[in-house]
C-alpha cells in the first residue's frame, strides 16, 4: 500500500496570479514549471497553478527565464 501524498496547499486555498509567492515555489531557478508528481499537488490545482504562473510571465509579474549571471 502507498501512503497518500497531502497536497501542500489547502484546497479550499485560492490560486491566483498575483501571489507571487505562492507561484514561486513552483517553479525551478531556470523559471521552469514543476512537475505534479513533484509538488505533490492535486490535478486540479496543478492546471491552475499553470494558468496562474503563465498569466504572471505575461503580465510581468513573474520572469519567462531565468538569467544565470555567471
Amino acid at each position: 500500500m502507498y501512503k497518500r501524498r497531502l497536497s501542500p496547499i489547502p484546497l479550499d486555498q485560492k490560486i491566483d496570479y498575483k501571489n507571487r509567492e505562492l507561484l514561486r515555489r513552483f517553479i525551478t531557478d531556470q523559471g521552469k514549471i514543476l512537475p505534479r508528481r513533484v509538488t505533490g499537488v492535486t490535478c486540479k490545482q496543478q492546471r491552475r497553478i499553470t494558468l496562474a504562473i503563465k498569466q504572471a510571465r505575461i503580465l510581468g509579474l513573474l520572469p519567462f527565464v531565468q538569467q544565470d549571471l555567471s
